[in-house]
């Protein structure tokens, strides 16, 4: 029997929990009901005042964050793991967050930004809107209204903007959820079409197999388990039919990519 429970009461039952066992590392990750899955967030701030008020604030809202505080390792995480959301400070040492941003876009990372400045400089936020982030908040800010914003800045990306994925002659709807491989139609279970999506969302992007099965399975890694294996297998034969281009290549010893999208 699935049933279905909504974010406030999730995150009424994680702090629950979490005041009853303390010793127990509790994230949103332990608490998997049915098909609901805690967003994850990349928060790239050098301010550690403000970097710790922003991240308690989302943990409170049931977002899982993984907070750095310079932009070189920000750029080498964001380009490694995935994450729902990455709040950007324009301004942090080493690599520049519009720099980050650059290269992500270049790369056809396409992972939702939102810019973090101090500045209110009109020509700041055209640079980073034109580069491709999704919005732009100006500190100081009220964490309810950051957590509206990735919320608004989450939707468009799972459907309510950008709703068709495609790579050559495959396209997967995100919002009627439906995927076709020219005119025929393609049946997929829902981790399966998880699984799909996930790929597409990034061609040509290298996936391991720890970072698939966390986001697509929501569980921490187990080295034993052959499940990301069977699932692109399936999935192989049921978008690529004989005489098809197989647009999902194996990595040896790294992961899986999908092919390039079109432009």
């Amino acid at each position: 029997m699935s049933f279905w429970v909504d974010q406030g009461s999730r995150i009424a039952m994680i702090r629950i929990l979490n005041n009853r066992f303390p010793s127990v590392l509790l994230d949103c990750k332990s608490l998997y009901l049915n098909t609901l899955r805690c967003m994850r967030i990349l928060l790239v701030e050098d301010e550690k005042k403000i970097a710790t008020f922003a991240q308690q604030g989302l943990k409170e809202q049931g977002f899982q964050v993984e907070w750095v505080d310079n932009g070189d390792e920000a750029y080498a995480v964001a380009r490694t793991e995935p994450f729902d959301v990455i709040i950007l400070d324009i301004m942090v040492p080493g690599r520049d967050g519009l720099s980050i941003l650059r290269n992500l876009r270049e790369q056809k990372i396409n992972t939702p930004v939102i810019l973090l400045t101090a500045r209110s400089s009109l020509n700041e936020r055209l640079e980073g809107l034109n580069l491709g982030a999704d919005d732009y908040l100006t500190k100081p800010f009220y964490v309810e209204e950051l957590v509206a914003r990735i919320r608004a800045v989450s939707r468009r990306s799972d459907g309510h903007g950008v709703s068709l994925l495609k790579i050559e002659d495959l396209t997967l709807n995100q919002v009627s959820r439906e995927v076709h491989r020219k005119d025929r139609k393609i049946e997929l279970s829902p981790r399966e079409f998880a699984l799909l999506e996930y790929l597409m969302r990034s061609p040509g992007r290298v996936y391991t197999r720890t970072q698939i099965f966390e986001h697509v399975w929501n569980y921490d890694f187990d080295p034993s388990t052959n499940l990301v294996e069977v699932n692109i297998q399936r999935l192989r034969k049921k978008i690529s039919d004989e005489g098809e281009t197989n647009l999902i290549e194996t990595i040896r010893g790294v992961g899986y990519r999908m092919g390039q999208s079109e432009d």
